[in-house]
């Protein structure tokens, strides 16, 4: 690539993942006073977290087909615009019903922002700064992890629960106002259509990482949408403390990416299976002393460092799993993301309407057992001469 860098461009990529992770993570520090609000359980609130998951888990393979003919930069700019009138939506719903439409709107603008984003990256940069890259825009998932959770706990307490989705519809559209002056025009350059996804899924190690990443993520996510639930119910915990806990996940997440990040240029294997073990063990720690605050405090903080290791470690592991079809393969990972998010939250909302808030880490610690196990036994390899698969 003979043009320099365009690294405003990539920021402004990192700007709109931290604006559509900000969004996507609200409705776990905000799940009660919603459920409260809309006069629904907490289980059935919940069902925003699988509403979005359930949509992205379908845009993520579709935008890249759809929109095979429109210039790159018209439909990133397409995406976040639903991401504005999503967040304006939720700040205004009177019922569950306009919440799940608002949280549609944003599983569309999520599943195709980040079936792309990979791909984007390396036309905005030279080959051998897309690491980098990668990981400037995955800084905006690190920030979102600090920032969403004990801030949307903090502002709900302080303003109400749409507060905080006003807040992030001011991000969004701070977002679509950079990606507006910073992405150059970005034709289409390929023509992704079926043929190619089932190309894919032919190939072992793309399925493999990718029943990895339903087993793994579903457990992280039925225990992170729930955990408000049981630190109020288990623990009991008043707000201040449960924001300044959730705090602790996102500065741990912040680190965990990072590290994740050093890890995953080794071994993305090890990598996942160290973040994948490290929350099993955590979600026991729960699900035996859960009762105890400082227990509850440590065990969330420790989850978000241990988060850390997986959107780059299950990054790594499908591009050079599929190196050669990188926008196909970036929608299949993101759609087992959504599929992985929508099973956490449906299983693990099932289980806390009928067995209590540990029923969240209860399915946790089992699908990320199986996962780990998968992962450990199937998970990529470096070859003999230094190449993976």
């Amino acid at each position: 690539m003979s043009e320099p860098p365009r690294w405003a461009a990539i920021g402004s990529l990192s700007l709109g993942v931290f604006a559509l992770v900000t969004a996507e993570f609200l409705p776990a520090s905000l799940l009660t006073a919603m459920a409260a609000d809309l006069g629904v359980s907490d289980g059935a609130a919940g069902q925003a977290v699988t509403a979005t998951a359930l949509v992205g888990a379908m845009a993520a393979p579709s935008i890249p087909l759809l929109t095979r003919r429109l210039d790159r930069k018209a439909v990133m700019l397409a995406l976040t615009t639903l991401l504005v009138l999503s967040n304006a939506i939720a700040a205004t719903a009177g019922s569950l019903a306009m919440l799940l439409v608002a949280r549609v709107m944003l599983g569309i603008a999520l599943g195709g922002f980040w079936s792309m984003a990979a791909a984007l990256s390396m036309r905005l940069v030279p080959d051998s700064l897309f690491a980098r890259a990668m990981s400037v825009i995955l800084t905006g998932v690190s920030i979102a992890t600090v920032c969403a959770a004990p801030i949307g706990a903090w502002m709900g307490e302080l303003w109400g629960w749409r507060s905080a989705f006003v807040a992030a519809g001011a991000i969004s559209a701070l977002a679509f106002a950079a990606q507006l002056a910073t992405l150059p025009a970005l034709p289409p350059r390929d023509s992704p259509d079926l043929r190619v996804l089932g190309e894919l899924l032919r190939r072992p190690s793309v399925r493999v990482a990718l029943v990895a990443v339903l087993l793994v993520i579903s457990g992280h996510f039925a225990g992170f949408t729930y955990i408000r639930p049981l630190m109020e119910d288990v623990t009991r915990l008043p707000v201040g403390a449960i924001s300044a806990i959730l705090l602790g996940y996102g500065i741990g997440g912040f680190f965990g990416n990072f590290a994740g990040g050093l890890l995953a240029e080794r071994s993305e294997r090890r990598a996942i299976v160290l973040g994948g073990a490290l929350i099993a063990a955590l979600a026991t720690t729960l699900l035996i002393a859960g009762s105890s605050a400082a227990v509850t405090a440590v065990a969330v903080s420790l989850w978000g460092f241990a988060f850390g290791a997986f959107p780059v470690g299950f990054q790594t592991w499908i591009v050079r799993a599929a190196p050669d079809q990188a926008e196909g393969a970036g929608g299949l990972l993101v759609a087992a993301f959504q599929i992985a998010i929508a099973s956490g939250a449906i299983g693990g909302g099932v289980l806390v309407d009928h067995v209590g808030a540990l029923g969240g880490p209860l399915f946790a610690v089992v699908t990320l057992t199986f996962g780990t196990l998968l992962t450990l036994r199937h998970g990529p390899r470096p070859s003999a001469t230094g190449s993976r698969p």
